[in-house]
């Protein structure tokens, strides 16, 4: 039997390329699945049930040093000023950020508008 010990859906290509080159470098057998066609299925990496201690405690550890030093990068972003603010996302993608918006203004008058009407009809 396997079990699923990484789940590759959003995850960057170099991070799931390290986590095989990672497991691959202790020996550890795995085999992928996709999304499939339609992009429903799990993409993951999974191992035999005896490796599942040692795999997950290889992947926790190499994300718990990855997220450091992606967070390390960020900082120094940051301090540089290269870090994007919410309107150079605006910039960037204006039709797109705008249609978010504008479902967000929709949600909120979803959610107040029937307490609106009940506070305004006594």
């Amino acid at each position: 039997m396997s079990t699923l010990v990484f789940k590759l859906r959003n995850v960057p290509d170099d991070e799931a390329a390290e986590v095989r080159t990672l497991l691959n470098e202790h020996n550890l057998d795995f085999y992928e699945t996709t999304a499939g066609n339609w992009g429903i299925a799990m993409p993951g990496i999974w191992v035999e049930d005896d490796d599942v201690g040692q795999a997950r405690q290889l992947i926790n550890q190499y994300q718990q040093s990855r997220s450091e030093i992606q967070r390390a990068q960020y900082q120094e972003a940051a301090a540089r000023g290269e870090t994007p603010a919410w309107y150079a996302q605006f910039i960037n993608r204006p039709l797109a950020t705008l249609g978010i918006v504008l479902f967000c203004l929709f949600i909120v008058y979803a959610l107040l508008s029937p307490f609106v009407r009940l506070a305004t009809s006594n």
